[in-house]
């Protein structure tokens, strides 16, 4: 069956786990929820046994077949934890699938996450598993449903809000569910279960301004694709005394890593698997796997090098205007059409 995710996670504290299991969105935070919820209920009901998957790119889908047929010594019940970024299995995987949930193997849980989706990833292989375990989809939140989202984050933490104080909390946050969790999170550490109602004034002394600009959303902004945004940003930054140097480590650091992570996706190397090694947020890997779908790697090449030349008008080793270039330089990695300004002289 279909279910939201606050449904699906009331359900995954009640009832035993189904054969199958998809969750599939843009929201790492609430993907990543709903998938810890599966794996530490198998592991209560005796899943000891957990393998994991990264099937992206010419993922051979063979592996979980012969998976799904072997026979484990050490342990009767499985867990197959499938990361599917694109939410596209491809004919063979789509193939794969539909069988197991034809037939789903005794003391079996598949668990498939991927951080994208929408109407079109949906066909004959996400029917299957919707008719044989749970199908969840994360859709973005709307604005008006930011509030309620906060206000049942903040009942789990045994605590309430006033409705201006939750006004307030939405303004801040600007629809940031992981720093609207963490700061819900710092609530129920300072005030405790069962505080009185938090009001406007007990949120602005405890709860940081997360909506407030600095490097690292200019840099989210930018690989995020939100465009419009970056030109806002940099704006405010300047008019707060920052100045491009300061802005550059950071900015650099970014670009140069997923430089990186390009040149292993052009050798046919495994991303996902590098980005683990380097102990990537989920998150930041689903940041940085939008930025890599939107760029080739030569477009990556050429960001860094021309990080290096804002750096150099920044220091005054160089003519031109650092503020301009590094904005036309962070609008190109957000718009691809934007790289042929980039790149013109």
């Amino acid at each position: 069956m279909e279910l939201r995710p606050d449904a699906f996670l009331r359900r995954v504290a009640g009832d035993a786990l189904p054969p199958v299991i998809l969750i599939a969105g843009d929201e790492p935070l609430v993907v990543q929820e709903c998938a810890d919820a599966v794996r530490a209920k198998a592991k209560a009901e005796g899943y000891n046994e957990r393998e994991v998957l990264d099937a992206e790119g010419n993922f051979d889908w063979n592996r979980l077949t012969q998976g799904l047929a072997s026979l484990s010594l050490f342990a009767s019940r499985r867990l197959f934890d499938v990361r599917l970024p694109t939410g596209k299995p491809g004919k063979d995987g789509s193939e794969a699938i539909r069988d197991y949930c034809a037939n789903p193997p005794p003391d079996t849980v598949l668990l498939i996450t991927a951080l994208d989706w929408s109407r079109q990833h949906a066909g004959k292989w996400s029917e299957a598993i919707s008719s044989a375990g749970h199908l969840v989809p994360v859709w973005p939140l709307k604005p008006n449903e930011l509030p309620e989202w906060l206000a049942a984050r903040l009942r789990r933490q045994g605590l309430v809000a006033t409705p201006e104080a939750l006004e307030r909390l939405v303004e801040r946050v600007e629809g940031n569910l992981l720093a609207a969790a963490q700061e819900i999170d710092k609530l129920g550490l300072l005030l405790g279960r069962d505080a009185p109602p938090i009001d406007v004034d007990t949120l602005e002394r405890l709860v940081a301004e997360a909506s407030r600009y600095d490097v690292f959303k200019l840099v989210e902004a930018a690989l995020t694709g939100d465009a419009a945004r970056v030109p806002r940003i940099l704006a405010a930054l300047r008019a707060e005394g920052e100045q491009v140097a300061g802005l550059l480590a950071w900015t650099m650091g970014e670009i140069t890593r997923i430089a990186g992570f390009a040149a292993v996706q052009a050798r046919g190397g495994n991303v996902l698997a590098e980005m683990r090694a380097a102990k990537l947020w989920e998150a930041r890997m689903a940041q940085y796997k939008r930025a890599l779908d939107r760029h080739p790697p030569s477009h990556w090449e050429r960001f860094a090098v021309a990080a290096g030349e804002v750096e150099r008008m920044a220091k005054g080793r160089a003519s031109g205007d650092a503020w301009r270039a590094l904005e036309r330089l962070l609008v190109a990695i957000a718009r691809p059409r934007a790289v042929s300004t980039l790149l013109a002289p």
